[in-house]
């Protein structure tokens, strides 16, 4: 098996524009990918890793743990075939515009297309958003984020659960989250396409 890094720190050796930021983070052949906002939100602006330093980072490792998708939570934590990662990796100064985010753009849509996980977990609503405008054909005029918090959304070649930005949620989010996550792991979540019909043998041949 060839791997594309065996870096976690930014293996795509991104260098956005901005004097700070923090890259992606874990594993280049995940079947999940975790995608925040930016640092000043989601954390990691002393750390340099997405979702820690802050008591929202801390719920949602927490819940990634009892999910199955981290082994040990922590700054970095140990991901289980999970990579995490901002639409605006760079730290701002104050909150970035639109213009921000779209030079920044190139960044997050390089690691999702490289990393081709099976599951997009965007985080927040902006994050959601961008997902769905881009990754399926659901309408953006009036996100929920209550509504979405993890559930199931059938994307263009990806699975999306969204999940509610970890510093609003109530008693119950964190465990709704790791209990959809335990559950969709049970499931065949993977989006491959059996090519073996058309490449011989007469075995199946999955691609991605």
């Amino acid at each position: 098996m060839t791997y594309v890094s065996d870096a976690e720190f930014n293996p795509f050796g991104f260098d956005p524009d901005g004097e700070r930021f923090v890259p992606g983070f874990g594993d280049v052949e995940a079947d999940f990918q975790v995608i925040g906002d930016h640092p000043g939100i989601h954390g990691g602006v002393t750390t340099s890793v997405p979702f820690t330093e802050t008591d929202g980072a801390n719920r949602l490792q927490d819940a990634l743990l009892r999910g199955g998708l981290l082994r040990k939570t922590g700054a970095p934590p140990t991901v289980d075939s999970t990579y995490l990662s901002y639409l605006h990796p760079c730290v701002p100064e104050s909150s970035p515009g639109d213009d921000d985010y779209r030079r920044q753009g190139t960044f997050i849509e390089a690691e999702v297309r490289a990393i081709a996980a099976h599951v997009l977990l965007p985080v927040g609503e902006r994050a959601t958003r961008w997902v769905l405008e881009n990754m399926t054909t659901e309408p953006t005029d009036d996100i929920d984020m209550a509504a979405l918090h993890a559930t199931e959304i059938v994307g263009s070649g990806w699975l999306v659960m969204p999940i509610a930005d970890p510093e609003t949620w109530g008693e119950d989010d964190r465990r709704e989250l790791s209990d959809a996550l335990i559950e969709l792991q049970e499931q065949d979540y993977r989006r491959e396409a059996d090519l073996g019909r058309l490449a011989g043998g007469g075995g199946p041949y999955y691609v991605r």
